[in-house]
């Protein structure tokens, strides 16, 4: 008789199972629905970048505006497809916890990670573009860089962790989170250089941890990029320890409201 497999091993195969079926349904739920992942932030960055070229703006603190609108843009937009993606995990994934094995923590982590594993091929696609477009797309600080995007990519899962118990206990909170994403866009210095923003409102700017996760990112890529005062990746990765934390022990204390409802 086969000896019965450890938790660990449980754990593992029930991440790949529900690996492959998320990444069958982001990639072909519909018609070229990987081209979609891939040409809405590309978009973004066209747009802005034709802006700030409209308007004569060609560096931000000191490096290639292109640059700074693609790093940026990419640095956000691991958050926030991350946050969107395991806001969802349980609501999507339902039907799998009729099966004891699967936990709803499970289909949260899997997201995460798959939605990074998508993003560091269409990050990649892009910058690669973006070099043969002429601009200096390679990081001077890997390490930097990695940490990051790494800080970025765990906020937007304790974020997303928070916030899917919030929906699931208060489903009103959905539209109010909804709307949150917006104002973040704007003030988590991906389209407005930080630079410009007049003191003090620019101290209230920077408690958004989002905005210290972007500018170290452009920082890794050019070290005399000018950060404005101010930015720690301490207190970026504060935020993702609580939000982590947060998540994690309202999973635990919810568990069954979020598998019966």
């Amino acid at each position: 008789m086969r000896e019965p497999r450890n938790p660990l091993a449980i754990s593992f195969a029930v991440w790949q199972a529900i690996f492959l079926r998320e990444a069958i349904d982001r990639l072909f739920d519909m018609r070229a629905a990987w081209f979609w992942l891939l040409i809405e932030p590309a978009l973004h960055i066209a747009f802005i970048t034709v802006v700030y070229s409209a308007v004569r703006m060609y560096t931000v603190g000191g490096i290639d505006v292109a640059l700074w609108i693609i790093v940026g843009m990419l640095g956000f937009f691991l958050f926030r497809r991350t946050a969107i993606q395991v806001m969802y995990a349980v609501d999507s994934n339902r039907p799998l916890f009729a099966y004891r094995q699967v936990k709803p923590f499970d289909p949260a982590i899997v997201r995460a990670v798959l939605e990074a594993f998508l993003m560091a091929i269409i990050a990649s696609v892009i910058l690669a573009a973006a070099a043969l477009l002429g601009h200096d797309s390679l990081p001077r600080d890997p390490l930097l860089v990695a940490l990051a995007v790494g800080g970025l990519w765990l906020f937007g899962l304790g974020y997303g962790l928070v916030a899917s118990v919030l929906m699931e206990l208060v489903p009103e909170t959905e539209h109010i989170l909804k709307l949150l994403m917006m104002p973040l866009y704007l003030i988590s210095g991906v389209i407005m250089p930080m630079a410009s923003v007049r003191q003090p409102y620019r101290e209230f700017l920077l408690m958004n941890p989002i905005v210290h996760g972007v500018e170290l990112v452009r920082q890794g890529f050019v070290p005399y990029y000018h950060v404005v005062p101010g930015v720690d990746m301490a207190y970026l990765y504060a935020w993702v320890l609580v939000s982590l934390l947060l998540g994690l022990l309202l999973y635990r204390r919810f568990a069954l409201q979020l598998v019966m409802k």
